[in-house]
């Protein structure tokens, strides 16, 4: 709740407003005054019913105590109490004047009514003032913050606010149909024919926020949304252990062959990326942004804002000395809380963040800008510069459109500034857009559903935030006496052109330090039935013969960038018949447990066979490998999702 006093002198002193609780703070100066009886929408923004407007006399015996308060959502009140501000003396006495000199006219009838139109004038400007302006233009004062930065002068804070009333957030063990959010739709990729497309290229995905929210849903005693289950977010959630980089290559490259589970006629292949691991003392210095939505919609529950502040502690206690934090926050403007703070002043930074209270619309245009603004004037050069957004991703002032938020942060990531992105809440959370802006911020995306998934991010793989390798590519040829046909499982969001695999111009996915990367084929080999339509052969070339080992499965091509670099390097594997088909490993068969636990979750066209039972006793007889027992969460997962499953009206 917000308390904005109006104040006014009897007889004649200017109105002013003062954006604090009332009485105001003695270091805090008022808004400029204005003219006698003009209620400004910017001493007033909007409000609702949970703010209070408290009108005053800053003079005389009762100047301490508040003489009217009414709640936000009452304009017509506060507006018919206006005309206890304005100056009435002036005006009885020009009415006496004109009443006495003119018996007759117009002029003594507009007289006779003259102190009502002030009145009524008044009111009318107070419901104006509360009832139908918008927040002020957040411009002047994102300027005047920018000032002062450059004059390494401390930023204006803002106002204290209330956390505002709890909300739809209670909605969020309601059906998924019923729920505010957005999901881009996804269609899974088909079977391929080698003879026609022998080659599959797509960009890295380090993004993990599918998983952790089909763990929400799940929690909650629902299915998930199928647009909601996206199957590499979900495999890659898990480490794996594929073998350390060697030498001046910062990623290794692991490729495998196995049966595959729910086509036994088929097999599972499996390419593993492994990024180099910091020690915590090596890594270099990190320049951090934090950027936290304050809006309204982040009060509405302890899964948001609250959970948001235990998850940067979470951060700041992993802080070194030489690392720097900024804050930045954006409700309906930007404000920068903290400038560049040392790591160890651990308690200043989150003294700010603690003190952090919701209210307001959501200019995340505003904030993103405001945010990257800060990055570039405090960069490290050589170092880790990075924005970390928390948001639930409802953005409704300034810039709103997803394709706008993502033109922009395109032109923000051409600043070296790579971008973290943290989802939290219920019930309007906005997947598609959050996921949009990481894949084209240099970044990944995480959903925060409890303080253990903010650990996982900033404790488990905090050093993730170091990047080792930007623009990561795969190229993946199939041989054509091998493999008749194959089919991509998830990444339908990275998907890029055979020619975008040499193309440095083409952005793609970013590796952090220790993160590691699956992607798994489902492969047709020659012999197999396949039921996919033919091509008709080409009138005006030849096709080739095959070439190369007649014996090799497939060669797979992976291009990265050093993460200050523009030209690409690229690293090679061969799967050989003498690599596979060959039984899967612990790790091996868990992902493919995952997978077919997801292909389950989105009710898949290609799940085959597929069954939660036979994941489950898959990925139980996988579990010994788990050092932070998140392979223990996910068989409880399992076990619910077989219940749900079998209370689907499907089944």
């Amino acid at each position: 709740m917000r308390e904005i006093r109006l104040s006014g002198s009897e007889g004649g002193g200017a109105l002013t407003g003062s954006p604090y609780p009332y009485p105001d703070p003695p270091d805090k100066p008022p808004f400029a005054p204005e003219p006698a009886g003009h209620f400004s929408p910017a001493a007033c923004p909007t409000l609702d019913q949970n703010d209070r407007l408290i009108l005053a006399r800053p003079t005389g015996p009762t100047a301490q105590n508040p003489v009217w308060i009414f709640a936000g959502n009452n304009p017509l009140g506060v507006g018919s109490s206006i005309w206890h501000l304005i100056p009435l003396s002036p005006v009885l006495q020009l009415r006496g004047y004109i009443m006495s000199r003119f018996r007759l006219g117009g002029l003594r009838f507009c007289a006779r009514w003259m102190p009502l139109s002030v009145v009524l004038g008044g009111l009318c400007l107070g419901m104006t003032g509360c009832g139908a302006a918008g927040p002020p233009s957040p411009s002047a004062s994102n300027d005047a913050a920018s000032e002062r930065m450059a004059q390494g002068q401390s930023p204006e804070p803002l106002p204290p606010q209330a956390v505002p009333a709890k909300s739809p957030e209670s909605k969020k063990t309601a059906p998924p149909n019923s729920l505010n959010e957005s999901y881009a739709p996804v269609t899974e990729n088909a079977f391929r024919l080698v003879q026609v497309a022998p080659l599959s290229t797509f960009s890295a995905d380090v993004n993990t926020a599918s998983y952790s929210n089909v763990r929400r849903f799940l929690n909650n005693g629902h299915l998930p949304p199928r647009d909601a289950v996206l199957l590499a977010e979900l495999v890659n959630y898990f480490p794996y252990r594929y073998p350390n980089p060697s030498g001046d290559t910062p990623v290794s490259l692991t490729l495998d062959l196995a049966p595959c589970p729910w086509k036994p006629e088929h097999y599972l292949a499996r390419i593993g990326v492994r990024a180099k691991c910091y020690d915590p003392g090596e890594s270099p210095r990190r320049n951090l942004v934090f950027l936290i939505d304050v809006s309204g919609s982040m009060g509405w529950s302890e899964k948001r804002l609250p959970l948001v502040k235990k998850s940067l502690e979470l951060l700041v206690n992993q802080l070194r000395a030489d690392d720097q934090v900024s804050i930045v926050t954006y409700a309906g403007d930007s404000r920068v809380r903290l400038l560049p703070t040392r790591g160890d002043q651990k308690d200043t930074i989150m003294t700010v963040i603690r003190d952090l209270n919701t209210g307001g619309g959501t200019n995340g245009e505003g904030g993103i800008k405001k945010a990257y603004e800060v990055a570039r004037a405090s960069f490290v050069g050589g170092g880790v510069n990075r924005v970390i957004l928390c948001t639930d991703g409802d953005f409704n002032l300034g810039q709103t459109s997803q394709s706008e938020l993502v033109q922009l942060i395109e032109r923000e990531r051409n600043s070296q500034v790579f971008l973290t992105i943290l989802g939290y809440g219920v019930d309007n959370y906005k997947d598609s857009t959050l996921k949009e802006l990481a894949n084209k911020g240099n970044g990944h995306h995480a959903y925060i559903d409890t303080l253990d998934e903010a650990r996982k991010v900033f404790v488990e793989q905090g050093a993730a935030l170091t990047m080792v390798a930007k623009d990561v590519k795969f190229q993946v040829e199939f041989n054509p006496r091998r493999v008749a046909a194959y089919r991509l499982l998830g990444y339908e969001n990275r998907l890029l052109a055979d020619e975008d695999f040499k193309n440095d111009k083409v952005d793609a996915g970013d590796i952090g330090s220790g993160h590691t990367v699956t992607a798994l084929y489902e492969i047709v080999p020659i012999g197999a039935p396949i039921d996919l339509p033919g091509v008709d052969p080409l009138k005006y070339q030849t096709p080739g013969q095959p070439a190369g080992p007649a014996d090799d499965w497939f060669t797979a091509k992976m291009r990265y960038k050093d993460p200050l670099g523009e030209t690409s390097k690229e690293v090679v594997g061969i799967l050989s018949s003498g690599a596979g088909p060959k039984a899967m490993s612990e790790d091996f068969a868990f992902a493919s447990a995952v997978a077919e636990w997801g292909l389950l979750l989105r009710d898949s066209p290609h799940k085959g066979a597929a069954s939660y039972a036979s994941a489950l006793k898959r990925a139980s007889a996988a579990a010994t490998y788990d050092p932070n027992a998140h392979r223990q969460e996910f068989l409880q997962l399992l076990g619910k999702s077989i219940e749900l499953a079998g209370k689907s009206p499907a089944n």
